[in-house]
């Protein structure tokens, strides 16, 4: 009885398909291989079908007896149901017929006729029509690539060509040097917004409005002299807490890019100074509001410690958040500077790395005239 029940569930098996009782002795990783490798075929037999399908009506015909063949496979009803493994599985099976063995591979050299889906795939119709698009669709997609090259090559001619000022690469070789000097932070607070590399552009930004980058800039109105726009006598105060080797020249590029990374940063982090009777005295910073924290890294929480000025809870890497903090360094240095001035200065500091931007060139552009002789 034990050999006949197993007689009995062969023959089952059998009639529902050959296929899955030849390889029902194979591990299940070879099974997952095989049926990876017909779901490849079939979507491969659908895109072709699916692009026949969208050719003329007169490029569609196909020698006596393939369109036959080509409904019999039935292979997009299969696709359309993948939930179903067993009937994907027959499908596949119709689709790609096995050799006897339950063995060969579709690449083994065998001689074995290949099935329509191998013959579809791998060979084309056996007709003398190819896949392909007529001449009207290529044409088309030419003159969409012409187009697009057209259109980008006008915007690389537009905005790649401009640069900054020649002076500005001058000013950046000494921004480096001059922030190579450990005492430009504030203090005692360590804010370095001033020569931090994602933000040291600061220092070139305000030479170049301030001074046109000239370090032999004098206002007679006001009194500056130098890159920086403070007066030589603020410039000689903060310079005696960098620890320079010399006396404070503001005429020397160097001396003078130090002093302005100093006072962005104590205007941005405050500072804790001695007072007239040996007391210490904190001067608040830009931070030490909570409204700025807010504007500058979207949250108003801010860090206070005994002695220091209060600092933002956040740290300002936005690069809207670091603008709006730009404009407000560059008023609280230029006491009278207008709104738009301040804003001016945030544009080029967001932008230095895209001088063809153009709200920049609208910006060099005023400047340029700013200095021209009446």
């Amino acid at each position: 009885m034990p050999t006949k029940g197993r007689t009995l569930e062969g023959e089952k098996v059998r009639a529902r398909s050959e296929y899955s009782t030849r390889h029902q002795s194979q591990p299940l990783a070879d099974l997952l291989d095989k049926a990876a490798e017909l779901e490849r075929k079939l979507d491969d037999m659908r895109s072709t079908i699916q692009f026949e399908l969208t050719q003329p009506a007169h490029d569609q015909e196909t020698a006596p007896g393939q369109g036959d063949a080509a409904a019999d496979d039935g292979q997009p009803d299969a696709m359309s149901h993948p939930q179903d493994a067993d009937q994907t599985q027959v499908t596949a099976t119709d689709a790609a017929p096995p050799a006897d063995d339950g063995e060969a591979n579709p690449d083994d050299g065998e001689d074995s006729p290949p099935g329509r889906t191998d013959a579809l795939v791998n060979q084309g119709r056996s007709s003398s029509y190819r896949p392909g698009l007529s001449r009207g669709p290529k044409v088309a997609i030419a003159a969409a690539i012409i187009a697009a090259l057209v259109t980008t090559a006008v915007i690389m001619m537009t905005r790649g060509g401009a640069s900054w000022p020649a002076s500005v690469a001058i000013v950046q070789s000494e921004t480096a040097k001059a922030c190579e000097n450990p005492d430009v932070v504030s203090e005692p607070g360590q804010i370095n917004f001033a020569c931090t590399k994602a933000s040291r552009q600061i220092l070139w930004v305000f030479a170049l409005m301030a001074s046109a980058d000239d370090p032999n800039f004098s206002d007679g109105k006001t009194g500056r002299v130098g890159l920086e726009p403070i007066t030589p006598t603020q410039g000689g105060q903060v310079a005696w807490s960098l620890n320079l080797h010399h006396p404070y020249n503001p005429f020397n590029p160097i001396d003078s890019l130090e002093v302005a990374a100093r006072a962005i940063n104590n205007i941005i982090g405050g500072a804790t100074v001695t007072g007239d009777r040996g007391n210490p005295v904190i001067q608040p910073g830009l931070e030490s509001s909570p409204a700025n924290c807010g504007r500058y890294s979207g949250s108003t929480a801010i860090t206070s410690r005994q002695g220091f000025p209060s600092l933002c809870a956040k740290p300002v890497t936005s690069r809207a958040g670091q603008a709006a903090l730009v404009a407000d360094i560059y008023r609280k240095w230029f006491v009278a500077a207008a709104a738009n001035e301040a804003q001016d200065a945030a544009v080029l500091f967001a932008n230095a790395k895209d001088p063809g931007n153009p709200q920049v060139q609208a910006v060099l552009a005023h400047l340029q005239e700013a200095r021209l002789p009446a």
